[in-house]
């Protein structure tokens, strides 16, 4: 959970802005998992949406305790509990008229992605619990999902468990099976 006195005041962050925006990127490189050519899968943590919530204070110009709050209060459900793992989907086409056609045919890839630990079933994520990300046309570019994993599958990963991530949409399938052992460890740490 993040708190306002775990946030820098906008003076602070300005001047650290630089060397903290580094670190995220670094810490981010063992978080971040790519199903094939198109979609990507960023692991949350405190870190990451801190700096997400540090970002927002900044541009947004936020230094009321009322306006903090709600900024807190409308990131910290994407921080990871302890039981979960939380992940931005990212569907990533460059050019904007195959991106058009791709999320048409892309419309509920939200719900078909799945994590599997070794020995365990595969679990598939729950989409998008803040709003709805799609309408009839097409799936949106950007989805938030959540991982439920039971204790069975958290003891696993502690002792060494291999983890597969992977997509089972109709019109894409992709997986890293097992993923690199840096994104393993890191999500990993993530569960109690």
């Amino acid at each position: 959970m993040i708190t306002r006195e775990s946030l820098m005041p906008l003076e602070t962050y300005a001047r650290e802005r630089g060397s903290f925006r580094a670190r995220v990127i670094e810490h981010k490189k063992s978080r971040s998992v790519a199903l094939g050519a198109h979609l990507t899968l960023l692991f949350e943590d405190e870190l990451t949406i801190r700096y997400q919530v540090q970002e927002m204070l900044r541009i947004e110009r936020i230094f009321e305790a009322e306006g903090i709050q709600h900024e807190l209060d409308a990131y910290n459900p994407l921080v990871p509990d302890g039981a979960n793992w939380k992940a931005t989907l990212l569907i990533e086409y460059p050019d904007a008229d195959e991106r058009r056609r791709e999320l048409a045919r892309l419309k509920g890839v939200e719900d078909r992605v799945w994590v599997r630990v070794e020995g365990c079933a595969p679990v598939h994520a729950i989409a998008d619990e803040d709003l709805e990300r799609e309408n009839e046309e097409k799936t949106s570019s950007v989805h938030f999902l959540r991982f439920e994993l039971d204790e069975a599958m958290r003891r696993r990963l502690r002792e060494g468990a291999a983890l597969a991530i992977g997509v089972d949409h109709p019109a894409y399938r992709a997986a890293q099976d097992p993923v690199a052992p840096a994104v393993r460890a890191a999500l990993a740490k993530d569960l109690k």
